[in-house]
C-alpha cells in the first residue's frame, strides 16, 4: 500500500537546488492533472492498534472544496469495528462521489482500565486533528459531517456538543444514538450504575459531576451545536425513542436546525425502505450543510 503521507524529500531537494533570484520574475506554474481517486486502509492516528481509520479520497479533489464525511460505528462502546460501516461508506461513495470519507475505529472499552468516556470522544477528535493537520497533503478541506450509529452516534454527538471548539463539524447524523442517560428506561435498570462505572473514567471529570448528565448529549446542546438529523426506532428496547424526542426538544430550544424521523422498528433490522429513506435524508442534509462547492 502506498504511503499515505509521502516524505517531503522531493520538495526539499527542489528548494536546495535553488529558485528565482529577487530580480527574476517567478515562472508561472502550470496546474497539474486532476488527482486520482485513492484509498488508504488502517491509517494510524495513535499508538493503540485500534486507533486506525480507512480513508477514501475522491478523484479531482481539492483542499479548497473537498470536505470529509466521518463514519463512527456502534457496538455498545465495547465491541464493533469500522467494517460494520462499510455498507454506509459504499452508499456515500456512490451518492456523494466528490466527498472524502473516513471510516474510523476507536479504542473499545473493557471491564478493566480501558474506559469509553471520555477516551472515545478524544479518539474521534484525534482523527479530525490528523486530517486537519494533513489537509494540504491529502487535498481535503477540514470540514466534517459525522455519521454515527448507536454508540457511534453518541460519540459523534458528544464530540460536536462538547469538544468541537473550532467548529470543524458542520453536521451530525444520529442513528439511534443514546442521548439522555437520565431517561427512566436507563435509570430503572439495576445494572445501570455498574455499566456507567465500567464505561467512565470518573477521574477525567470534576468531583461531584453528575455523570449521567455530563455524558448525555441532550443535556449538552448549546447555541454552538451543529445541525443534527436524528433517526430512532419506535420499539427500540436498547435506546428508547424518548431519547430522540428529548434531544429533538433540546435542539429546538436552542434554535439548531434539526429533523427527527421515527421508524416503526426497533434498534436495528429496519426494512430496506426505511434504510433508503434514512440514507436519502442524510444525503440531503450533507448537501445542505457540507456541500462541495
Amino acid at each position: 500500500m502506498k504511503s499515505l503521507f509521502p516524505p517531503l524529500a522531493g520538495a526539499a531537494l527542489l528548494l536546495l537546488a535553488g529558485g528565482c533570484s529577487k530580480d527574476e520574475p517567478a515562472t508561472p506554474q502550470t496546474p497539474g492533472p486532476p488527482l486520482e481517486e485513492q484509498t488508504f486502509l488502517n491509517v494510524p492516528y495513535g499508538n493503540d492498534p485500534q486507533q486506525v481509520y480507512d480513508l477514501y479520497l475522491p478523484a479531482g479533489r481539492s483542499a479548497a472544496t473537498t470536505k470529509v464525511i466521518v463514519l463512527v460505528h456502534g457496538g455498545g462502546w465495547i465491541q464493533g469495528d469500522k467494517a460494520d460501516m462499510d455498507f454506509v461508506k459504499d452508499y456515500f461513495r456512490q451518492r456523494l462521489p466528490h466527498h472524502a470519507i473516513a471510516n474510523i475505529n476507536y479504542v473499545l472499552a473493557d471491564s478493566g482500565a480501558t474506559k469509553a468516556f471520555p477516551d472515545q470522544f478524544l479518539d474521534l477528535g484525534a482523527v479530525l486533528d490528523q486530517l486537519d493537520d494533513r489537509h494540504a497533503q491529502l487535498q481535503v478541506k477540514p470540514e466534517f459531517a459525522l455519521v454515527g450509529a448507536s454508540a457511534g452516534a453518541h460519540i459523534a454527538l458528544m464530540y460536536d456538543y462538547v469538544y468541537d471548539a473550532s467548529d470543524r463539524v458542520k453536521l451530525v447524523a444520529d442513528v439511534v444514538g443514546p442521548a439522555d442517560f437520565t431517561d427512566p428506561q436507563y435509570t430503572s435498570n439495576p445494572l445501570f450504575p455498574l455499566a456507567m462505572a465500567l464505561l467512565t473514567d470518573a477521574s477525567a471529570y470534576p468531583p461531584g459531576t453528575n455523570l449521567q448528565q455530563a455524558l448525555s448529549p441532550a443535556w449538552l446542546v448549546s447555541d454552538a451545536s451543529s445541525p443534527t438529523v436524528l433517526f430512532y426506532g419506535a420499539t427500540d428496547d436498547l435506546v428508547p425513542v424518548s431519547n430522540g424526542h428529548t434531544l429533538d426538544s433540546a435542539l429546538a430550544a436552542h434554535g439548531i436546525p434539526h429533523e427527527l424521523t421515527i421508524y416503526p422498528g426497533g434498534h436495528n433490522g429496519w426494512p430496506q425502505s426505511d434504510m433508503d429513506d434514512m440514507f436519502g435524508k442524510i444525503t440531503n442534509w450533507i448537501g445542505l450543510y457540507l456541500p462541495v462547492e
